[in-house]
């Protein structure tokens, strides 16, 4: 633990850490709201009067440095004082992905050894479930919406209103060790049991200040400022909502949290809010543009930055036309997770709509503090040329340093001091990093690569494709050979055909954006195309479908 007794001229040994983040708003804009959907809105005064009653209820509770507590909620004002008050007493704040079966999400509150659980009513049958083969979640904190208390075998330690009712205000949150663990939850995406990732109180602090920078010190479009209203798109508990509400205390900016994802209500508080700064995956941002409701609410003063997957180049133009400003991101779960934003250089501001279009799509530039490089099969490093394709492998003081209890993962995830992304892509002359596919999703056809990326991307520009994904499946000739499963905007159901995108696929081989064997032989169209619990394309899923 860091000093408490210092003596005179002995200076302060300062720690970054999470409590220091919330020191400016309550300086630079106290009076700026918190709202919680149609619900609730308070300022940044009474969160810090709730965030140091949480952490002093929670204590009463028995809650102690280095214990874990595991949370279940929507996006709210509860989740944004969860991000603070845990970690800053020196617990550990997991998040809990609740759109997992609940076997995964067993295992992870069971391996990250969860001591509390706070969590909505809605998820209580989740609970009701797993409830006899918890090993360590012994005491559970309701969070109750609901008119009535739920009707349930589940026994409640307290109710969260009534945790934050029993103490004051005047909690004292210690100065802990910078390299505390603050944070953790449970990548998807993958085979077997998701992989646990945690982050300190330096990381988070550090991942910051940097995301801070880079969306709001450079002359460029996207710029997150302190006169911004702020909308997360993507779920808290996925990668603290991107560490984005880290970002928006730290600013002071208005915060409105939407609670249940419902199309209408979130374009009804974009509006009513006037909300002017999100971030989601492209199918969040899909599912808002056709709302019906999207062309009757001016979005014009909306930014939205997409990551999570490919923005694909045809959703870009469908937002650009609503007057949406519009870029990519990335990062991952092991990376905090903002690593790069794909956000115009000055000179590039005045290019025409197309040649701006195919910046802000890409994956982008690393933000400061962060590195990237693409590494051939021999771990050597490659050109910045545009062209020469490798694993993605980064650096950066914000990366998880460990999977949780996996050393030998650990030892895959990190080689010769980089993070092997298992992405595959390309940086050209001016930076910019393009991720052209994952390793495990490339397509290898008669000995040639194949983008899976670059084919969703080139079949979004199609008028009636609403999303799209690129699948490899087996092919005696070639080995493997592309499929694009489609689905279409209303209005397109039988008018159009297999034949019209393939022919439509053609077009982009004789402009030389692809090579003729990348051609897809084969599309799908149907109703909709499976999703992982954070809203990517679950080619999994999709594989185990057309792969017989």
């Amino acid at each position: 633990m860091p000093k408490t007794d210092y003596q005179p001229g002995e200076s302060y040994a300062y720690p970054l850490i999470i409590k220091k983040l919330l020191n400016t708003p309550l300086i630079y804009s106290p009076q700026r709201e918190i709202v919680y959907s149609d619900k609730l809105r308070y300022n940044y005064r009474t969160l810090n009067e709730r965030i140091r009653r949480l952490a002093g209820g929670l204590e009463k509770l028995d809650v102690k440095p280095g214990d874990t507590v595991a949370v279940f909620d929507y996006d709210s004002h509860r989740y944004l004082e969860c991000f603070f008050a845990i970690p800053m007493m020196g617990a550990v704040l997991q998040t809990i992905n609740w759109r997992l079966s609940a076997d995964q999400i067993l295992y992870t509150i069971n391996h990250a050894e969860a001591k509390m659980i706070i969590i909505h009513n809605d998820f209580l049958p989740i609970l009701e479930d797993i409830r006899g083969k918890l090993e360590t979640a012994k005491k559970i904190v309701l969070i109750s919406e609901a008119e009535a208390r739920p009707d349930t075998r589940l026994k409640f330690t307290a109710e969260y209103e009534e945790v934050l009712q029993s103490v004051s205000a005047d909690y004292a949150f210690p100065d802990l060790d910078e390299n505390s663990k603050a944070t953790t939850f449970y990548t998807t995406g993958t085979t077997g049991n998701p992989k646990g990732v945690h982050f300190s109180h330096r990381q988070l602090v550090l991942h910051t200040l940097s995301v801070a920078v880079s969306c709001g010190a450079y002359h460029t479009i996207g710029r997150f400022r302190s006169n911004d209203v702020y909308m997360p798109l993507t779920p808290m508990f996925h990668v603290h909502a991107w560490g984005f509400p880290y970002v928006a205390t730290m600013l002071g900016v208005k915060q409105i949290y939407p609670g249940p994802y419902e199309p209408r209500k979130l374009l009804k508080l974009i509006e009513d809010e006037n909300v002017t700064y999100s971030h989601c995956v492209p199918t969040i941002l899909q599912m808002l543009l056709n709302c019906p409701a999207a062309q009757e609410v001016d979005l014009s003063n909306w930014k939205v930055v997409v990551g999570g997957a490919r923005l694909p180049k045809g959703l870009a133009r469908a937002a650009r036309e609503l007057g949406v400003e519009i870029h990519a991101g990335y990062g991952m779960s092991e990376t905090g997770p903002v690593m790069s934003v794909a956000t115009p250089q000055e000179h590039m501001l005045d290019w025409e709509e197309e040649e701006l279009l195919d910046v802000i799509i890409k994956t982008g530039k690393p933000i400061p503090l962060a590195e990237f490089e693409v590494f051939d099969a021999q771990g050597n490093a490659l050109p910045h040329d545009g062209e020469s394709s490798g694993e993605v492998v980064m650096r950066s003081p914000w990366l998880t340093q460990s999977y949780f209890k996996e050393p030998e993962k650990t030892k895959e995830l990190w080689r010769s001091g980089w993070l092997h992304s298992g992405d595959v892509g390309y940086i050209d002359e001016e930076g910019y990093l393009q991720i052209t596919d994952r390793i495990k999703d490339v397509i290898k056809s008669g000995g040639e690569w194949i983008s899976s990326l670059d084919l969703e991307n080139l079949m979004s520009q199609h008028e009636a494709v609403l999303e799209s994904a690129a699948i490899g499946v087996p092919d005696e000739k070639w080995g493997e050979r592309p499929i694009l499963v489609v689905t279409l905007k209303p209005g397109y159901k039988d008018k159009v055909s297999a034949e019209d995108f393939m022919q439509f696929m053609k077009k982009f081989a004789e402009e030389g954006k692809l090579p003729k064997y990348g051609i897809p032989d084969r599309y799908e169209i149907v109703e909709q195309i499976p999703k992982t619990s954070v809203g990517k394309l679950d080619k999994k899923e999709l594989r185990r479908h057309y792969i017989k």
